[in-house]
Formats: C-alpha cells, sequence, structure tokens
C-alpha cells in the first residue's frame, strides 16, 4: 500500500477525495523530508564536511557545531534583491530554476524510502525517474542561454555536454540491474535484494546488486558523479573558467532555487543508488527511513570526498570519459550482464 492510501485510510475519505488529499499529504511529507536533508547539506554539511577533509574549522559561531547557519543563510539569501539583468528572456529566465528543482523532487515520488513511505509503484518507476531527472538538462539550457551572458551561455552548453555524455552509462547500467531484478517496478528491485546471498556465522550478507555486480555500482557512482556536477566533473560551473556558468546572472531566492536544485538532485542520485544498488531501505534494527536516510548521506558524504580531493579534468577530457570510456563499459557490464542472467538458473 502506498504512502496516499494509507492517509485516505486513516483519515477515513475516500473516492477521488481521498485519492486527492492522500496524494497532497503524502507529497507534503516527502517533500518535507528531502528539502530538510538539503537544507542541511548546502548551508552546513558541505562546508562541514570539506573543512575536515582541508584541515580548516569550518563554521562555527553560530549555534552548536555552526547548525544557526542554516538559518541565518536562508534568512540572508532570501532577503536579497532579486535583480533582473538587462535582455534576459524571461519566460525562460524565470522557469529554469523552479523546473531544477522541481524535476528531483519529482523523482522521489517513486522511490520506496521504507516504513510505508512511497507515493506511487508504477510498473516503470525506474524509468519515470530517469525521464524526470532529465528535465534538469533542460534547465540548465534554459538558464544559460535566457541570461544574456556569455559565460552563463557556456555554461549550459557545457552542461547539456556533460549530461549526454554521462546519462546514457546512467541509463545502460540501471538496465542491467533491471535483467537481475526481472522488473521496473522499484518495489520489486528492492524486494529482490531482499534475499540472502551468503551467511558467514551469524552475519547474512544481502543479495544487494553492489555485491553481486560490483563493475556496475562503480559505473554507475561515476556516471551519477557527472550527472550531479560533482568533481571531476563540475563543469558547468567551473568558477575559474566561466564564473559560475549558468548560475552568473541569478540572485535571491532564483539563486536559492538553483543551489537547492543542486542539493536535492544529489540526494535523488544518492536514493537511486541505495534503491537500485544497496537495498533500498533494508537493514537492521532501525526503522527503514532511518536506513534510506543513513544511505543517501552516504552518497553525498562520498560526492563531497571526491569534491575536496579530486582535480577537475579538462572539458575535452571529461567528454572523452564519457563517450570512449563509461560508455563502453556500461554497453559491456549490460552485455555480460544479460550472458549471466541467461547462464544461471532461474
Amino acid at each position: 500500500m502506498t504512502l496516499p492510501d494509507t492517509i485516505s485510510d486513516l483519515l477515513g475519505i475516500g473516492g477521488i477525495a481521498g485519492d486527492l488529499v492522500g496524494a497532497l499529504l503524502g507529497a507534503v511529507l516527502v517533500g518535507s523530508i528531502i528539502l530538510a536533508q538539503a537544507a542541511v547539506a548546502g548551508p552546513w554539511a558541505k562546508r562541514k564536511i570539506t573543512a575536515a577533509f582541508t584541515d580548516r574549522i569550518a563554521i562555527d559561531k553560530i549555534g552548536p557545531m555552526g547548525l544557526g547557519y542554516i538559518i541565518v543563510d536562508s534568512v540572508r539569501l532570501l532577503s536579497k534583491e532579486l535583480i533582473i539583468p538587462e535582455g534576459v528572456d524571461r519566460p525562460a529566465y524565470d522557469i529554469a530554476p523552479v523546473l531544477l528543482a522541481g524535476s528531483a523532487l519529482l523523482g522521489f515520488a517513486v522511490i520506496p524510502m521504507g516504513s510505508g513511505i512511497q507515493l506511487a509503484d508504477p510498473e516503470v518507476g525506474l524509468i519515470y525517474v530517469f525521464a524526470v531527472a532529465s528535465l534538469a538538462s533542460v534547465a540548465l539550457v534554459m538558464a544559460g542561454y535566457s541570461s544574456n551572458n556569455k559565460y552563463s551561455f557556456l555554461g549550459g552548453l557545457r552542461a547539456v555536454a556533460q549530461n549526454l555524455a554521462y546519462e546514457i552509462p546512467l541509463i545502460l547500467t540501471g538496465i542491467s540491474v533491471v535483467i537481475f531484478a526481472g522488473s521496473l517496478q522499484m518495489s520489486e528491485i528492492v524486494a529482490a535484494q531482499s534475499q540472502t546471498l551468503v551467511e558467514l556465522g551469524p552475519i547474512a550478507i544481502p543479495a544487494w546488486y553492489a555485491i553481486l555486480n560490483p563493475f556496475a555500482f562503480v559505473l554507475f557512482l561515476a556516471a551519477n558523479l557527472a550527472e550531479v556536477g560533482r568533481n571531476p566533473f563540475d563543469l558547468p560551473e567551473a568558477g575559474q573558467e566561466i564564473v559560475a556558468g549558468f548560475q552568473t546572472e541569478y540572485s535571491s531566492v532564483y539563486f536559492v532555487l538553483l543551489y537547492l536544485g543542486e542539493f536535492v538532485h544529489i540526494f535523488l542520485g544518492g536514493a537511486l543508488i541505495a534503491t537500485i544498488f544497496l537495498g533500498g531501505p533494508a537493514g537492521p534494527i532501525l526503522p527503514g527511513i532511518v536506513w534510506f536516510l543513513i544511505k543517501i548521506w552516504g552518497v553525498f558524504l562520498l560526492t563531497q570526498w571526491f569534491r575536496s580531493a579530486v582535480p577537475r579534468v579538462r572539458i575535452d577530457q571529461m567528454i572523452e570519459i564519457g563517450w570512449k570510456g563509461l560508455l563502453v563499459l556500461a554497453f559491456a557490464n549490460l552485455f555480460l550482464t544479460a550472458i549471466i542472467v541467461g547462464v544461471l538458473p532461474t
């Protein structure tokens, strides 16, 4: 049973009204959970993690461990004047920030978070996530060309070139998991990983696809780093070259939406990795939602580790790695997975 159905049953509302109320309240709950993670990650966790890797103190003056900066930065950014440059393409300029953040939030509609928290469970759930997440590429291009700034335009072009180069390997690697699970439905992919692979005394090793196919897991992680724009693939907004790229001409609430969208997409990538490779919300003792959040924060920590430790590649190297490296490896992984699944007994 999905979360909207549970809510409508608890409220005792049936029919179309129950579906609407359940869907609305469920979306508010899921959105609040994800936005709360992004709010902590952007103003606070990103700084503290980077400081730990680079042996610095970071923010620590407002609130315990600097947690007060979450509120302070939110008020500071939202209270700034919204400056619209001359010559911008206004409809595209206004829509781009909303589309970037919204496309990531839409992806969470089919992610099983555990503890009965899942808004919908369509049979094509994995394809749906890839489809709505790809709308971010449209938003980045819109933000770039509509800003009437050559650096923004260059950042938008880099973004679409990067996403095209790495989205195909990302999807191909995801399809290899579908071959194992035999379904595109997110709940079925999680259920397929609930079996025990091997028992070593009191320790039971689960049949997570990260263990069954670590090669695909590494490929997906690499492609996801490029999709969310983290080192060594943070080229759409490379500060030394294009002064923040597609977001150069944005300020105030529009900049907040772009910044928020970046982190929500990182958590969506973490949610995908947790769902199709790490057993979803599965885990001992703790509730499923807690394990789900632990796993996506683990992916976030990995992205920040790479951001602090791995140097940026050149734009030509980035394209070559995507088209000549990851794409070839993704096809090889898909081919070998199909052979293995076809040969092994069901």
